[in-house]
């Protein structure tokens, strides 16, 4: 059965990349011009995107990567972890109505690039040399995590992602992620009546 979950489930190091990307283009929905609440639900989403994903390295595949090999990379990568949560600190000590907030907010733009560009080039092809038999087994581990993780702060992840919706009700990005699973961690729906399809009216 573990094996079959882990050849369902995508390898750890495309498990990263995606939340990458998810987190990637959840900070280019942000514009200076945005309407404050929207600002304040991209940004709350961005971080609890953030500390998960940082958590999940940590826990799962930064030690991995330490048991055989050790770079320069791997050094800093906790430490730039740290400045992400100051930033984190920072931004959410601000109201969005405030240009400190942009600043603050495009301030961790930049360090989470710079980041995930060490990472998608340097530690990521490592790690599936290095790692090659063991990376759809640590993406298994990394989804369990990610649904306990997730389904801790629902109610806050139901609130920025509601805030960060735009006009035409889309979710995107790292809210779409988060949502995700946070939905998969509770089935029925974070215990919402779903209609029978025969009691569904058409329009």
């Amino acid at each position: 059965m573990n094996e079959l979950i882990s050849r369902m489930t995508p390898s750890v190091t495309n498990m990263i990349r995606m939340d990458h990307t998810h987190v990637l283009t959840t900070f280019h929905q942000y514009h200076v011009d945005t309407a404050p609440r929207v600002k304040k639900g991209l940004a709350d989403t961005v971080c609890v995107a953030l500390e998960i994903h940082s958590q999940l390295e940590e826990e799962i595949f930064y030690p991995a990567m330490r048991a055989i090999a050790d770079s320069d990379f791997m050094q800093k990568s906790v430490p730039e972890h740290d400045q992400v949560r100051r930033l984190i600190t920072q931004l959410r000590s601000l109201r969005p109505e405030e240009a400190a907030f942009d600043e603050a907010f495009f301030q961790l733009m930049n360090a989470v690039m710079h980041h995930v560009a060490d990472e998608e080039t340097l530690l990521l092809p490592t790690a599936e040399r290095v790692l090659a038999d063991r990376l759809g087994e640590l993406g298994a581990e990394m989804a369990k995590r990610r649904l306990q993780l997730t389904a801790a702060r629902g109610g806050e992840l139901a609130g920025s992602v509601a805030r960060s919706m735009t006009a035409g009700g889309m979710v995107l990005g790292a809210g779409a992620l988060l949502a995700a699973g946070y939905l998969f961690s509770h089935p029925r729906g974070a215990g919402r009546h779903t209609p029978r399809p025969d009691t569904v009216e058409s329009h």
